[in-house]
């Protein structure tokens, strides 16, 4: 097993990692934000309630869940330790005050990203996923014909009252803005890592690429604005 250790602590080997669990990340974004638009039903969150027990209950989702969990953690470490490598390369400190011909602010700033993200999940998880596994949430709510009569976490009233909150918002709005940056240079990036870079497909890579670092944290942005203007 020594060869493994050896390639994924390599530069290849980190980059690779960072690309798999990249997308795995992205796929995951698209799952979280089409659930999150059930906030927007005028059902008094009962969508909402249904599809965070199916996402919570269901054995394979859950088995997936964990292994996103072990993804944030495996990318958020192979991403600090190659812009640790790569500034030792360079012989210079963190911050980049000049950014070189055909490079972005995004790409060379990655970590940084990276790190704002990882410390915007955490926020967040205490907040919603914390509360709901090991804190005070409100009581059950029993929908007929679901779940055998039995209630279900009423995770969305927790939401509905956190987004009651103008700096619970802006925290957000703030994220996904963060996030948009970092998918602009990681949604390519990724494909580039595995070797999908011909010039009839890579142009369509870029350009979707692009889309969806605008349009993905936009709607996740816009759900909380619209919910705190409509409620």
């Amino acid at each position: 097993m020594a060869w493994l250790t050896n390639y994924l602590t390599s530069s290849i080997g980190r980059k690779l990692t960072m690309s798999l669990t990249g997308l795995f990340l992205i796929l995951f974004l698209v799952v979280h934000l089409l659930g999150n638009f059930q906030l927007l039903k005028d059902d008094g969150g009962e969508a909402f309630n249904k599809y965070t027990y199916f996402m919570t209950h269901f054995p394979l989702i859950k088995m997936i869940s964990y292994g996103l969990y072990l993804f944030i953690i495996i990318h958020t470490i192979q991403g600090l330790m190659l812009a640790a490598a790569n500034r030792k390369a360079k012989g210079q400190g963190y911050a980049v005050k000049t950014t070189p011909p055909g490079v972005t602010w995004a790409s060379n700033n990655m970590a940084l990203l990276g790190t704002l993200i990882l410390a915007f999940l955490i926020i967040h998880m205490a907040q919603f996923w914390g509360q709901m596994h090991f804190g005070g949430m409100p009581e059950s709510t029993v929908y007929p014909n679901f779940n055998e009569g039995k209630g279900v976490k009423d995770l969305y009233a927790l939401v509905a009252e956190a987004f009651t909150s103008p700096v619970v918002i802006a925290i957000y709005t703030i994220g996904q803005v963060v996030l948009a940056f970092h998918l602009w240079h990681g949604f390519q990036s990724a494909f580039q890592t595995l070797g999908v870079n011909h010039p009839k497909y890579t142009p369509f890579i870029k350009g979707f690429g692009k889309a969806f670092a605008i349009l993905v944290p936009l709607g996740f942005a816009v759900i909380p604005i619209i919910f705190y203007l409509t409620h």
